[in-house]
């Protein structure tokens, strides 16, 4: 499944999945006739999560325990609580061109929240939180090509881009109708919980 870890690669004729959509080596083709057992469904479910989000196996987990805590359905919080992850809302804002990207500028101190520098990529912003870009990072070639590139991709509902300031905020949390990745969080949730 193409699941858009290459950025903007992922949009052009010289995406990956597009020339060759089967497993590599030599038996990679006769890998897409094999039935998948209920345990190996939800196995996938959960790696193709973690892998969108560039979340290890420890931090999931961790997640997912935070989700199940929290009230209301644990699939749709463990998306909420991954969708809110400070390198993930610096790709939605449309600063970087993929999340592996993102998390780079937050792990360099790229950014600010509410004035103050964070350089943690799974920092959870909260509703209200301002992100904006350092002064001396504004020139940079890749902004600007991100930020140019952002009004085909579009920035989601629950953030607000000020491009001409570098600057976005969280108006609210994000629901489960702005989590567009084609993705069932109750095969997690069976996966967790057998």
């Amino acid at each position: 499944m193409k699941l858009f870890l290459k950025g903007e690669r992922c949009y052009t004729d010289k995406c990956a999945f597009e020339r060759r959509s089967y497993p590599p080596g030599q038996h990679g083709q006769m890998q897409l006739r094999v039935k998948l057992s209920d345990y190996g469904i939800r196995l996938r479910e959960k790696q193709k999560v973690k892998r969108i989000y560039g979340v290890s196996e420890k931090q999931f987990r961790r997640y997912f325990e935070k989700a199940t805590r929290m009230k209301g359905q644990a699939g749709h919080n463990l998306l909420q609580l991954l969708e809110r992850r400070l390198d993930n809302v610096v790709y939605r804002l449309g600063f970087a061109a993929s999340r592996a990207q993102a998390r780079q500028m937050v792990a360099h101190g790229w950014f600010t929240v509410n004035g103050r520098t964070v350089d943690i990529p799974s920092y959870i912003v909260d509703p209200g939180e301002v992100i904006e870009l350092k002064e001396k990072y504004r020139n940079n070639t890749y902004i600007q090509e991100n930020l140019e590139a952002v009004v085909r991709r579009g920035v989601p509902q629950w953030l607000e881009l000020e491009a001409e300031n570098f600057r976005g905020r969280v108006k609210a949390l994000p629901t489960r109708e702005d989590i567009t990745m084609p993705i069932q969080e109750s095969l997690i949730v069976e996966f967790y919980s057998r």
